[in-house]
């Protein structure tokens, strides 16, 4: 294989055609994507130019797999784009505000040809008969084109253009500030003193920190020291068990203040901005709000069914939470020096609510990480895949990875083919953002040959990492945050389509997060927990009435955590229902909208929306309220299972058949009631959570 030519234009040559990452270097990227566009341009002349009559064959199959995985251009944009989350660099970050916008245009120059449309409208209007999926595909295609402005005059094309070029610079603007400014921050202690409460894990974790950032810049006063950050594995424990309120505030405050400082990561203009832009692209297109437009296309279908379920869980939840808040400010009160004379701060309410949980279930993170080890977890997780679907996982280090923290795996189905690509990124460093999240390397779908070829899907997290005298000791947390991610893989793993745009998770987006937090269920599940669950270092199994406490304690500020998962909800709605431009300053505005579920204090100078990546770049702008939705059908899904015994693999084969492999491919309320029989109802969310009493 010749070294010289770039690893896009050839067969991979690895494992399962798996991405070569240790042969594709930075200067590969432009060059693939100016050729991809080239050759996109190529095939979509000669579509267009075809003299036979437009049919279902000819136009809407070659448009589809025109943009499949073989496509050049979908090839390296998957690749680029998710290294850009997950292993990027001052370099690529300015490759990206170079192709951003040129890959924009060519998007545009697609879907705003007239002549490719006309021949997608005649296929729309006269069409063989066709089968349940490529009906989808023809509407979905068919929309996707109007949506995109197919049916707009020229005018209103041109200035689509400009909106959404603009709008696609601001979103890689706005996730690579906040990525730049959430790893500027770290909170440097060399007085021991001042690590008071901290359990050893958290210490451990830090002076590794602090001697890793010692290596690469040498201090002169090289003493000892540790290096507290943003990211979520030493954000919070300190928040959860420091004793020192205020570092605590200063850490809290560095959090909750990114992006809003006089600096060049400021995000604020750039979110009125992004929020206009919406607006206007939705109005162009003939609907009164952003939110009206997205919405059009979930499950939700309009703005009256979003604010009817938060309103309803505001209802049903917020008393439950006035008292989980009154209960912790006694607390505070009685134990806070001058108390009296303060309020309970957002910097005290993780540390509060620990000695909370401490005093009703005597049980915390700390006790249950030594049971957590990351391997066993891993064991676990795939260990609960196999018994509901039979399926195993076998590490394959020939699989070329993008960096060392990262497994790759080979998945196998239970009659022993090959079933997936399975990727795992675990912990946190420098170029990789915060957060969790589920992406594919190469999508499921069925070729011309009629192959089924397999996925390749990947799980990007930010667990705690293992320190030089400890392995990696997780919380139940994100023991929780590992099972939500894989249930989306297993949505990819399963993907069983004829087509890539229907297969997996490509799903409306207010049931994409039932496969996801479905999973999560079995956290708390004692005969899943009993699978893994070792001490790391007696072998000895997690005690029962360990078990038995995190049951009692799954309720624990649940009624809190609900509020806050809606207050995220209603400050989405209130940017994307404006009619009118958003002239606001975001701070204040963002106070008033979601004040409904606030019950804490609310500090002038915090933001969450400057740093609220799902709906600012990450495509769920109009859509935080799915989490929700989503959680109303995983409470209603779990409770068949548990009704007839949570490994009952009848249950999962069914799970696995009518929801998990059918991607998009039928509506998803259809595919929903084919698994359960009938629609959801709020019921076992409510008796979940320990809102509504149920029989046990």
């Amino acid at each position: 294989m010749s070294e010289h030519l770039n690893p896009f234009f050839e067969p991979y040559g690895t494992p399962h055609d798996a991405v070569p990452f240790d042969r594709i270097r930075l200067e590969h990227f432009e060059e693939a994507f100016m050729e991809g566009i080239r050759r996109d341009n190529e095939q979509i002349e000669k579509t267009i130019n075809n003299p036979e009559k437009p049919t279902f064959e000819n136009t809407i199959i070659n448009t589809e797999e025109d943009e499949g995985y073989y496509d050049l251009l979908s090839r390296v944009s998957t690749v680029f784009f998710n290294l850009l989350s997950a292993e990027t660099n001052d370099e690529m970050d300015a490759l990206a505000q170079k192709m951003q916008p040129i890959l924009t245009q060519h998007a545009n120059d697609v879907r705003l040809n007239p002549r490719l449309f006309e021949r997608i409208r005649y296929v729309h209007l006269h069409h063989r008969k066709l089968t349940a999926e490529e009906k989808m595909l023809l509407d979905n295609c068919y929309d996707g084109f109007v949506r995109s402005g197919a049916l707009l005059d020229e005018a209103g094309k041109e200035r689509l253009r400009q909106l959404t070029e603009e709008a696609s610079m601001l979103s890689l603007q706005f996730s690579q500030n906040l990525l730049k400014e959430q790893k500027a921050f770290t909170l440097d202690i060399t007085d021991e003193a001042q690590l008071d409460g901290l359990p050893e894990t958290a210490r451990e974790a830090a002076a590794l920190a602090w001697k890793e950032a010692n290596c690469e810049e040498p201090k002169a006063n090289s003493k000892a020291g540790w290096r507290f950050t943003l990211d979520y594995p030493s954000f919070s424990p300190f928040m959860t068990y420091s004793t020192q309120r205020e570092l605590r505030k200063q850490l809290y405050m560095a959090r909750n203040t990114i992006c809003t400082h006089d600096n060049a990561e400021n995000n604020l203009e750039i979110c009125k901005r992004l929020v206009n832009l919406r607006r206007e692209i939705a109005q162009l297109l003939g609907y009164k709000t952003y939110a009206d437009y997205v919405l059009k296309r979930r499950m939700a279908s309009n703005t009256r069914s979003v604010y009817r379920l938060l309103n309803n869980l505001i209802d049903a939840y917020k008393p439950t939470a006035v008292k989980e808040r009154e209960e912790l400010h006694k607390l505070f009160q009685s134990q806070e020096p001058k108390a009296k004379s303060q309020k309970l701060m957002p910097w005290d309410s993780g540390f509060y609510s620990h000695k909370l949980q401490m005093k009703k279930y005597n049980i915390d993170a700390e006790m249950l990480r030594p049971y957590f080890e990351l391997s066993k977890v891993i064991g676990g997780v795939f260990g609960l895949a196999n018994k509901l679907y039979g399926i195993t996982f076998k590490e394959n280090k020939d699989i070329p990875v993008y960096h060392p923290d990262v497994k790759a795996y080979e998945v196998f189905d239970k009659d022993g083919s090959f079933l997936a690509v399975f990727y795992a990124d675990f912990h946190p460093r420098k170029g990789k953002q915060g957060g969790a999240w589920m992406t594919e390397y190469q999508g499921q779908y069925i070729d011309r040959k009629g192959e089924n070829v397999r996925p390749h899907v990947s799980v990007v997290m930010n667990l705690t990492k293992p320190t030089e005298d400890k392995p990696a000791l997780l919380t139940l947390g994100e023991v929780e945050t590992f099972l939500h991610e894989f249930g989306h893989s297993l949505h990819g793993m399963f993907a069983n389509t004829r087509f890539e745009s229907l297969s997996g998770t490509n799903v409306w987006w207010d049931f994409v997060e039932l496969p996801s937090q479905f999973m999560e269920n079995f956290a708390i599940e004692k005969d899943f927990l009993r699978t893994f669950a070792f001490h790391y270092q007696t072998g000895e199994p997690l005690p029962d009435e360990l078990i038995n406490r995190i049951v009692k304690s799954r309720n624990f500020m649940a009624a809190t955590a609900c509020l806050r998962q809606v207050s995220f909800g209603l400050l989405d709605m209130a940017y994307y229902t404006k009619k009118d431009e958003f002239t606001d300053d975001i701070i204040p505005f963002e106070k008033k909208a979601w004040k409904k579920a606030i019950l804490g204090e609310q500090l002038p100078d915090t933001c969450m929306t400057v740093q609220f990546s799902h709906i600012m770049a990450g495509g769920y702008a109009a859509g935080y309220y799915s989490y929700k939705w989503a959680e109303v059908l995983d409470a209603d899904a779990f409770a068949v299972f548990k009704k007839h015994g949570i490994f009952n693999q009848e249950t999962a084969q069914r799970f696995r058949d009518e929801i998990l492999s059918k991607g998009g491919t039928e509506h998803p309320m259809t595919l929903y009631k084919n698994f359960k029989g009938s629609e959801p109802t709020i019921d076992a969310l409510l008796k979940r959570n320990g809102i509504k009493k149920g029989k046990k």
